[in-house]
């Protein structure tokens, strides 16, 4: 067995085959064994310590930087803090300017009970304002100050957002005004319960995040790198979670007219159901997994009326597809009021089409 050199020893280095070793004759030669032609490897340098970031990594924090104060200056002067004072007591939250004629969009539980409070901008200013209108159900409220304002933000439209985007949540956590933080969409498609005291839904499709969010932040900004509002922030769900109701189609309905009449109707079919599996030849053939099984239709409702029993299953509403009580919900607006609403339904293995029409919602 070859004997190893004292000096590598003595070095604290592995021995290396490959590296090369002088002889008296000033020539160097590899060992025994090797290759003459074969390249010595290069020693390796010095490793940089393990906290200092490369350049991608700098570059990257550096961007995230970068985005987050430019959203920030582009939405904090259209986030207002706002107080109001009913017969329970003071209230604060926040609030997003969003027309160029002072109106104000906000969350319903704000300013639950209040007719008006006062909005103070970043810049200073004050203003008083009027409840325009409030829709419990979708927990959205519009209001409209006296005088001044701000500078409009941009509404943006949720349904393009994407698990993982970056956002920014801007508001006024526990009386801090005009607060940012970032976080990420943390999950998408998310229920969330509400209700105005005699009636109860769920407002769907709401935005999960794990950007900070603290009492005070309810009716603040939810914003995506563009700086266009894409949320309203709701409600804290947990540690690190955070809610907020989406800016898209539905809501955007909502809110006009909340301005226009200061009033949400709704519609009424007047049944509940409860999300089945359907049979996976025909969840193959319709392509999806699960329809609506009716287990209540209220006698002399639009439901019964259409013809409508316990135990059908709607598998399509209006053209589209039905798997939950949700996608019933989202069409029963204002506009379906008296309109004739086609379903299907599998009834002991058959599909059956009615027409059923929506009485307004009392």
């Amino acid at each position: 067995m070859e004997r190893l050199p004292a000096r590598d020893w003595l070095s604290g280095m592995a021995w290396n085959p490959f590296r090369r070793e002088q002889t008296d004759g000033g020539m160097a030669h590899p060992p025994a064994g090797v290759d003459a032609h074969m390249p010595a490897q290069p020693t390796p340098g010095p490793r940089p310590p393990l906290d200092a970031a490369t350049p991608s990594e700098a570059e990257a924090l550096d961007a995230y930087s970068t985005v987050v104060s430019t959203v920030a200056a582009k939405v904090l002067p259209s986030v207002a803090a706002l107080a109001v004072r009913t017969s329970r007591g003071e209230g604060a939250g926040s609030g997003v300017s969003f027309t160029e004629d002072g109106f104000i969009l906000t969350s319903a539980h704000v300013v639950a009970g209040a007719h008006h409070g006062i909005a103070e901008f970043t810049d200073g200013t004050q203003s008083v304002f009027d409840v325009v209108g409030a829709d419990p159900l979708a927990d959205l409220a519009v209001l409209r100050v006296r005088e001044g304002g701000a500078p409009p933000a941009v509404l943006g439209d949720a349904d393009s957002l994407r698990i993982g985007q970056l956002v920014i949540a801007v508001g006024n956590p526990l009386g801090l005004a005009g607060s940012v933080t970032a976080g990420v969409v943390s999950a998408l498609g998310r229920s969330l319960p509400v209700g105005d005291g005699r009636r109860a839904r769920m407002i769907d499709d709401v935005i999960q995040t794990d950007a900070a969010l603290n009492p005070g932040n309810s009716g603040g900004a939810l914003a995506d790198s563009a700086g266009r509002v894409v949320g309203v922030n709701t409600a804290v769900a947990g540690i690190g979670l955070g809610l907020a109701v989406p800016i898209n189609s539905t809501t955007r309905s909502i809110i006009s007219e909340l301005m226009s009449t200061g009033r949400v109707r709704r519609a009424w079919l007047g049944l509940a159901g409860v999300p089945v599996p359907l049979p996976p030849a025909l969840a193959s053939n319709l392509r999806q997994r699960r329809g609506l099984r009716l287990v209540e239709v209220v006698p002399g409702s639009p439901a019964a009326k259409a013809g409508l029993y316990i135990g059908d299953i709607i598998v399509s509403a209006g053209g589209k597809p039905v798997q939950g009580v949700q996608d019933i919900q989202r069409l029963m607006l204002g506009s379906a009021i008296g309109s004739r609403l086609p379903l299907t339904v599998l009834r002991r293995g058959a599909f059956v089409d009615v027409i059923a029409v929506p009485a307004a919602l009392t």
